[in-house]
């Protein structure tokens, strides 16, 4: 036996009305459907619900035992109907990211902004956290949307790059700060470099061109944030090479920006989210606007 819903409303709808025209009109369906909606309940279930006559329509006992049950199904069914579309609602109108925390203090504070000004409905929730907790957050659906520099797959997540930032050389300026010029890799060859952890996915980078030009640099000091760096590099603690999406940061430090080329070394700059989800109206908006200003926001 598999009871609809369509069946025990139109059950319903003749057992508050005892009349299937008043029923019909009701359910906003045809007479004949109502009744036919109504036959195939009896038939299923083996009873007449109803007596019929050309006068009433009145509930047989087996009718009166079903129509209690039937009305708290539907009214248990209606209810969670109504929370879970309260729920989905709320999830439309909610921007939930998680970014490492150069991106959050830098980059992300302005375009969330910019965005507010869009969609002012929209509640915003951030959360700064190291890269590898910045997954678990998409992974344990705290978090919609992580942003920072994914270099590898992480099961269960999906990837996508977003942006690509260069590599670019900071130096303390001394009080003579200047404009951002372009500089080989070989330029780094008497530099004093201080930079991220080694197992920092991006200073494996770095290190390994830095390996490849033959440079070595013994007893780095390393610092695990990008603000941290800048601020060390800032007080004559050495130089850095760091991506360009920290431009706005040093930007506001007494150090110089140097583009590194020859090679030119660019990383992609992703979006994750958990494997399955679709986007919200919310994220689709926010990461149409990522794409539109990242790339300006690296010079």
């Amino acid at each position: 036996m598999n009871l609809t819903t369509r069946q025990m409303r139109a059950f319903r709808y003749v057992a508050r009305t005892q009349n299937f025209t008043r029923a019909a009109e009701l359910a906003h369906m045809t007479q004949a459907g109502l009744s036919i909606l109504v036959r195939e309940m009896e038939r299923q279930l083996g009873v007449r619900l109803f007596d019929r006559t050309t006068r009433a329509v009145q509930l047989t006992p087996a009718g009166k035992r079903l129509a209690p049950v039937i009305e708290r199904v539907l009214v248990e069914l209606d209810g969670v109907t109504e929370e879970i579309s309260s729920l989905g609602e709320t999830v439309r109108h909610t921007l939930r990211i998680a970014a490492t925390p150069l991106v959050s203090s830098d980059l992300l504070p302005h375009l969330l902004a910019v965005f507010r000004q869009k969609l002012p409905q929209v509640k915003i929730s951030l959360q700064d956290a190291r890269l590898e907790e910045v997954e678990r957050a998409i992974l344990d659906e705290e978090a919609d949307l992580g942003l920072g520099f994914f270099f590898k797959a992480t099961p269960g997540l999906t990837r996508t790059s977003i942006a690509t930032f260069q590599l670019m050389r900071i130096s303390p300026a001394n009080g003579k700060k200047r404009k951002t010029e372009s500089i080989p890799w070989s330029a780094l060859r008497n530099d004093e470099l201080i930079g991220l952890p080694a197992g920092n996915p991006i200073q494996k980078v770095i290190d390994l061109q830095l390996a490849r030009q033959g440079i070595r640099n013994a007893d780095v000091q390393s610092v695990s944030f990008f603000n941290t760096l800048i601020s060390m590099v800032e007080s004559g603690f050495g130089a850095a090479i760091i991506p360009t999406f920290a431009m706005a940061a040093c930007q506001r430090h007494d150090i110089n920006t140097d583009l590194l080329m020859s090679p030119k070394i660019e990383l992609s700059f992703y979006r994750i989210s958990k494997r399955g989800t679709k986007d919200s109206e919310a994220i689709v908006e926010f990461v149409k606007l990522l794409k539109e200003r990242l790339p300006s926001m690296s010079g």
